[in-house]
């Protein structure tokens, strides 16, 4: 059965069963139409599959006229960064994310260095449907470079970001243990601390392209990891997945920091620096939204998804946005989630705060998310949610992405999948018994609507 998934970032698949040559040659060739013209990036992550697909998708654009940029093994967001530096036509990231080994995909870029819009994503679809060809003459194909100075460029101007004090991080020397699950993080993200002045303990840091546990930083995925930071008397850990856009923080004492607080804590650092709006999902956790009435600043949400991220905060001109997935998005350096921001962000936060990254989280404000997957069965999703709509009318509703109530005590958001017959439902609680009872009483509240 194939596993090939289409949406709005992209392709994704397992190789050789959905993902197979002839599925990439389609999809590239239908990119390079929507492109048109000039030159495009091509980056991948560390993955064993990333060398044939990524020999692929620069073939393709190549045939169709375009001129190829490989900037070869690096983060995600270094592609999305290098489209804006060399003023690129488009880009395609190759990396699945934190799926695992087996799994690639091809992330697809627009002029701006930023996933493509939905406008964009139904044209290109359209080009898709169309079955066109249109491949060049042996005399009108691309030209390809291979541009080395894109990962160094990436990681020199993350460390001139306003508010990052380099030379006071430097001398704070702060014992970090790194695991980057042997992605392209290796490439970066030690390096970058060792220009911090830390003290770095390599952890699952190798070249080998081969994921040493589930790649997703989930808190039960990271046992080990966990362990190695208390063992080590580390400051605190950092964790990314294998293309680098979400950053996951250990504290001192091996305990998770949560990939909620990620995004808190940017939130707090940037605007207790510089007043201005920021924006996160509507699956992130309240306490970005206490932070910023903290500092009297708006907050303002948008559906799931980076490309939604990105054109609310363009919308409301905001200077720090993200997702609670572990995701930063810093508009002064480039619209997109950059782990090697977070990663500065949290340095920097820390020095400042003068404590360990644990007293920094009881500062945060504390809140428990518990999350469900609901079977439908043959039932349709979106009447569901209109029968959701018509029950929870007490409460504060948005729309924008299936159906988020707030109440006093607690939020819930119900969405429905684009590629399986289920209904997520997400509840955050002050209390990780409160969430848990809410998050059952949802659970049984909808099945009782089939």
């Amino acid at each position: 059965m194939s596993t090939l998934m289409v949406s709005i970032s992209g392709i994704r698949g397992i190789v050789g069963s959905g993902l197979e040559p002839e599925i990439l040659v389609k999809y590239t060739s239908a990119y390079a139409d929507f492109i048109k013209t000039g030159k495009v990036v091509v980056g991948r992550d560390s993955r064993i599959s990333g060398e044939m697909v990524s020999s692929i998708v620069i073939g393709t654009l190549l045939a169709k006229g375009l001129d190829v940029v490989d900037i070869g093994i690096c983060p995600t967001p270094t592609v999305q960064y290098t489209v804006k530096t060399l003023n690129a036509n488009g880009g395609i990231a190759i990396s699945a994310s934190h799926n695992p080994n087996e799994w690639n995909a091809l992330k697809l870029l627009n002029s701006t260095g930023q996933f493509m819009t939905q406008d964009e994503n139904l044209e290109l679809i359209e080009i898709v449907n169309k079955k066109e060809s249109n491949y060049k003459k042996w005399n009108e194909l691309g030209k390809y470079t291979l541009y080395t100075d894109g990962l160094e460029r990436h990681k020199n101007d993350v460390l001139k970001l306003k508010f990052i004090d380099v030379k006071a991080i430097q001398n704070r020397k702060f014992k970090v243990l790194v695991d980057c699950v042997n992605g392209a993080g290796v490439y970066v993200i030690p390096q970058m601390l060792r220009e911090l002045g830390c003290e770095v303990i390599e952890f699952n840091c190798e070249t080998s392209g081969i994921f040493p546990r589930l790649p997703e930083p989930l808190p039960e995925n990271l046992i080990e990891t966990m362990e190695a930071v208390k063992k080590n008397n580390c400051d605190f850990g950092i964790v990314v997945d294998p293309d680098v856009d979400r950053l996951v923080l250990i504290t001192e004492k091996g305990e998770p920091f949560s990939e909620e607080n990620t995004i808190t804590q940017a939130v707090r650092f940037i605007l207790s620096k510089e007043k201005g709006n920021s924006v996160v999902n509507l699956s992130t956790t309240r306490a970005v939204e206490d932070v910023a009435s903290e500092y009297g600043c708006k907050l303002f949400r948008s559906p799931v998804g980076e490309a939604n991220v990105v054109a609310k905060m363009k919308e409301v001109n905001a200077i720090i946005g993200g997702e609670g997935s572990g995701g930063v998005i810093l508009p002064e350096l480039h619209y997109g989630r950059d782990a090697l921001v977070g990663v500065v962000i949290t340095l920097q936060h820390l020095l400042d705060f003068g404590g360990t990254l644990s007293q920094l989280k009881e500062l945060l404000p504390n809140y428990f998310i518990a999350k469900k997957k609901i079977a439908l069965g043959n039932s349709n999703p979106d009447q569901i949610i209109d029968k959701l709509k018509v029950k929870y009318l007490s409460g504060k509703q948005n729309t924008d992405d299936g159906l988020r109530i707030d109440f006093e005590d607690h939020w819930v958001h119900f969405r429905k999948s684009n590629t399986e017959p289920i209904i997520r439902c997400i509840v955050e609680a002050k209390s990780e018994e409160s969430a848990n009872k809410y998050i059952n009483d949802y659970f049984s509240c909808v099945q009782e609507l089939f």
